[in-house]
């Protein structure tokens, strides 16, 4: 998949992105935060993967491309380090709903806020 189109929503705090296949995905900045390609975010292994508290008022500052397969996302939290490409945002598109209501659970379980 490739996008056909990138817009940076950032009065709605997400990324509206259209694929080569059709399909149309808004991404929120904080579901696109919490769920960054980044080491720090995702660690290593999965069993270093770190919930990311604090982030639901988070902002895209901006997007900048890397090459001709992935974008970098500046968030105003300061985070920059994860390489977003066009398979893992449309990843992110498709399971959305299911990656959201999975963070959401490990932040309850794990007694933090979004806030």
């Amino acid at each position: 998949m490739r996008p056909t189109e990138i817009r940076l929503k950032r009065a709605e705090r997400s990324l509206e992105i259209q694929f080569d296949d059709g399909r149309t995905f808004r991404l929120p900045a904080e579901l696109l935060r919490v769920e960054s390609p980044s080491a720090e975010v995702q660690g290593h292994s999965p069993d270093q993967r770190q919930l990311v508290a604090g982030a639901a008022g988070v902002g895209i500052l901006r997007i900048e491309p890397v090459g001709n397969y992935a974008i970098r996302i500046v968030f105003d939290d300061g985070h920059d380090t994860g390489l977003y490409t066009w398979s893992y945002l449309h990843e992110l598109g498709r399971d959305q709903d299911a990656r959201w209501h999975r963070y959401l659970a490990a932040m309850k379980k794990a007694g933090l806020s979004r806030e």
